[in-house]
């Protein structure tokens, strides 16, 4: 199935939805764009303050700081069904091996000259041949574990586990927090500054590579966690050991992202 790519009749005045409208021009104003879609579904974002000068250490591309503070996220989310844009059902099928599986990213926030959006330091996934394809197509930091997420918004609760075989696991459980309905980020908060991102960066040896996606602006509340064991992050990165929790934001997720073709760095 084609999507058309046609001009949304509103993009809004808040600054969510001007993020998403630029993100959108930017993947179209590159040929053959988009590449694939999928449904991003069940998306739990869990935020952590870390040490600027450790994590420039990790990273092969300029922070991009919220009031002088770095930040790295842990994304934890499912992908249904990802195809390509052009070439129907066989396509479709075709791709059907590694379309729908869980992940748990790991991200920061950079730069690349005027250019803002997220670096990959570690992604953790169950599927054993996205693993494999991951580095050499798209650059991406793939690492193989165990993915077992309840993410039940329908009645508040959120609870995931990520294991991998002798490097620790990720456990987490909370709720949605009372009261709060799914919305755009509030306008210019750090909210909004970690959730509204429409490029990717990725590195593999020596070679760095960027890829763009588009989306409406992120549907989101806030939610209240508790991480119970992040040996999974500390035996990665022993600096993440002073890494400071500040918060976490849930999206029931969002249907035919696009999602760009990987390109260099230049």
């Amino acid at each position: 199935m084609n999507v058309p790519l046609t001009t949304p009749e509103t993009v809004g005045a808040t600054p969510s939805f001007k993020l998403s409208a630029e993100g959108r021009t930017r993947l179209l104003s590159l040929p053959g764009e988009p590449l694939f879609l999928a449904d991003w579904r069940r998306a739990l974002f869990l935020h952590y303050e870390v040490d600027a000068a450790q994590l420039e250490r990790a990273v092969p591309f300029e922070l991009d700081l919220w009031q002088g503070r770095a930040y790295l996220s842990l994304v934890a989310f499912t992908m249904c069904g990802m195809r390509p844009r052009r070439g129907g059902r066989l396509a479709a099928w075709l791709c059907r091996p590694i379309a729908t599986h869980s992940f748990l990213n790991a991200r920061t926030y950079v730069r690349n000259g005027a250019e803002r959006g997220i670096y990959f330091i570690t992604e953790w996934l169950p599927n054993r041949l996205s693993v494999a394809l991951g580095p050499p197509v798209y650059g991406l930091p793939y690492r193989p574990a165990r993915l077992d997420y309840r993410h039940t918004h329908e009645s508040g609760g959120l609870a995931g586990r990520v294991a991998a075989a002798g490097h620790g696991q990720f456990v987490y459980a909370g709720r949605l927090a009372d009261g709060l309905s799914p919305g755009p980020c509030a306008p210019d908060s750090r909210d909004e500054f970690l959730l509204e991102r429409y490029t990717a960066y990725t590195g593999h040896g020596a070679r760095r590579r960027t890829f763009r996606v588009w989306h409406p602006p992120w549907p989101q509340t806030r939610a209240e966690m508790d991480v119970t064991d992040h040996t999974l992050l500390t035996q990665a990165w022993p600096w993440f050991a002073t890494a400071r929790y500040v918060g976490a934001n849930y999206s029931p997720g969002l249907p035919d992202v696009w999602m760009g073709r990987s390109r260099k760095v230049i």
